[in-house]
């Protein structure tokens, strides 16, 4: 089994103490996105795992415990979130040379083969055009030389939530002129710019790459996983995900509107208040995440 930790909210950033006690206690507690009544208890025991993806723009407070994991003998990789952006955009987040740093010790810590760069999601405004993504992609492209050897782009999908906050803020989303033709040589040259720094780069849930030098990727990809790990995993679609993503099945510990970094993009959230909720009854050692269960139950 692949544990997801997680899309939906950023475990290492803000609960990696409940992780651990997970960890320590070989379980924990899912309720569905889509109906909180509906939980599931999920075995964290070395056994039945056979590898975490950590999805995270800040994973500095998991580094302390990732002895205790290497200890008991788990494997994972992480998926670092590492964007340009304003902190009006990503609100919660250090800056952008501190993330970098801490990029950077992950890699030493762990190897650059298991820290996998998100440069994503790629936001296009007036502000924030083509020209832009270019100088922010060399620029954060070249911090990261020989800290990682992948990276995975994707362009801001619209959405109602992501859509309202971002022009709220003054940020309509805007393409330019013969796009399709323009998304392709600005594609071709962050391939480009990546090679020259030793990564490749890889679409996620993107179309129409023919000749761009940017192939489609998967972030929990069973062909990474094997050459990484030499776990073989079938190259199924997780049917859970949105239609184009293509990314092989996993079981999600997270929950949505737990994560504090406020990004305006992000559909992992719905409302601050409701965010802001459940962080004031999150407890570490509570099963599930966002308590939406009754967390004096155990679960067997």
């Amino acid at each position: 089994m692949i544990i997801s930790a997680s899309r939906r909210t950023d475990i290492p950033a803000f609960y990696s103490s409940w992780f651990m006690d997970k960890i320590n206690r070989s379980y924990c507690v899912v309720s569905n996105p889509f109906n909180p009544r509906q939980v599931k208890r999920v075995s964290l025991k070395k056994e039945d795992v056979d590898l975490f993806v950590f999805w995270t723009k800040n994973p500095d407070p998991l580094i302390p415990h990732l002895e205790k994991l290497d200890r008991i003998g788990f494997n994972y990789y992480f998926l670092f979130t590492l964007n340009p952006y304003s902190e009006e955009i990503e609100p919660g987040l250090e800056s952008v040379e501190k993330r970098i740093e801490v990029f950077q010790e992950l890699s030493r810590l762990i190897g650059p083969g298991k820290v996998i760069w998100r440069y994503d999601p790629i936001i296009l405004t007036r502000g924030m055009d083509l020209f832009y993504h270019r100088e922010q992609f060399d620029f954060l492209s070249s911090a990261l030389k020989g800290a990682t050897r992948r990276v995975i782009i994707s362009f801001y999908s619209s959405y109602r939530s992501g859509d309202k906050r971002l022009k709220k803020a003054g940020m309509d989303i805007f393409f330019p002129e013969n796009w399709e033709k323009k998304r392709k040589e600005f594609l071709h040259d962050l391939a480009k710019i990546a090679r020259q720094k030793g990564m490749v780069v890889q679409g996620c849930a993107q179309k129409d790459l023919e000749g761009t030098g940017i192939g489609r990727g998967k972030c929990i990809d069973n062909d990474f996983i094997e050459e990484t790990f030499g776990l073989s995993f079938q190259a199924k679609k997780d049917t859970g995900q949105r239609p184009g993503c293509g990314c092989i099945p996993s079981q999600d510990i997270g929950s949505y509107d737990t994560c504090l970094h406020g990004c305006l993009y992000c559909y992992g959230w719905g409302s601050k208040k409701r965010v802001e909720g459940n962080f004031s009854h999150y407890n570490y050692e509570f099963p599930s995440l966002a308590g939406t269960v009754n967390e004096n139950k155990e679960f067997k």
